[in-house]
């Protein structure tokens, strides 16, 4: 009796993990993610870069970016860029809300992901991969396209 009671608590605990892991992620499919671009280095030495994207969240349920990877750097973070007086200032955040049928859309002078440690100077032209988690969502694999310099889309 005791064998049948841990298998049927066993597929009880498999069943529910499974109904709590599909009711918490929300479909990829649910999200999108466009206008990517990252800004061309400055320099050949040059150890950082940004990047922007606008992730829509067709849904409804609010999300957030989580975190973000890449290739092509040492690490990639969630930064936002905002005035403090008479200095803007950047600072990392932890994630980025993206509302229920709402978007996020970053740009230089706002929410960005800074790569830092860059294996290689980012070249106008090329591009890079990157990856979006999602506290609700899969991860969201994105070709970054390299603009200019200077470039704002």
């Amino acid at each position: 009796m005791r064998h049948i009671t841990i298998e049927i608590a066993a597929a009880i605990a498999l069943t529910l993990g499974a109904i709590i892991a599909f009711a918490t992620n929300a479909n990829a499919a649910d999200l999108a993610v466009t206008g990517a671009f990252a800004r061309a280095s400055a320099t050949p030495v040059a150890k950082s870069a940004a990047a922007y994207v606008t992730v829509d969240n067709g849904s409804d349920e609010d999300d957030a970016i989580t975190g973000v990877a890449t290739p092509a750097a040492a690490s990639a973070m969630l930064h936002k860029t905002e005035m403090s007086g008479d200095v803007m200032k950047m600072e990392h955040v932890d994630s980025v809300a993206v509302p229920a049928h709402g978007s996020v859309k970053m740009s230089p002078s706002g929410l960005h992901v800074m790569l830092m440690g860059l294996k290689a100077p980012l070249k106008e032209g090329e591009s890079l991969r990157m990856i979006l988690t999602f506290a609700r969502s899969a991860p969201i694999t994105v070709d970054v396209p390299i603009h200019g310099v200077a470039a704002n889309e």
